[in-house]
């Protein structure tokens, strides 16, 4: 069965930002906060909370995948959707689409970065306010 990330646990965020580090050393071979699929940000003030902007792993109508005009952005098992960068134009309709913010662009590559589900912030999260939970969505 498939797995999606999902944020349940953000109360507990201290924004220590081990999430976006690990994501974008572990997809992109990169350190640079800029290079994460996850972006955590304050709610905003002293007493402000931290959020996670995450890809919710659409099941039905994936905005992304639908505006995409070269079909480089495929669904995802489970939800979500798979990037084939060969495919991308660089075009940024994508990111425009997403619902909730959670496709961003790295200006370097002309790329989208998309989550991958892949588990790698939820494991490397200090007090567990990511996880991996198992999608009932079988595309």
């Amino acid at each position: 069965m498939p797995k999606i990330l999902k944020a349940s646990g953000m109360n507990k965020c201290i924004g220590c930002f081990t999430c976006m580090l690990t994501c974008a050393g572990v997809n992109h071979q990169n350190h640079s906060i800029s290079k994460s699929a996850i972006h955590v940000r304050t709610t905003g003030g002293l007493t402000g909370k931290f959020v996670a902007v995450v890809c919710n792993a659409c099941k039905d109508e994936r905005a992304c995948a639908e505006a995409c005009p070269t079909g480089a952005l495929e669904k995802r098992r489970g939800g979500g959707v798979i990037l084939h960068p060969e495919k991308c134009i660089g075009c940024r309709k994508c990111e425009k689409a997403c619902v909730v913010g959670a496709v961003h662009f790295d200006e370097y590559e002309s790329k989208p970065i998309i989550c991958k589900h892949c588990g790698a912030c939820a494991r490397m999260c200090p007090h567990e306010c990511l996880k991996m939970e198992e999608s009932t969505n079988d595309l």
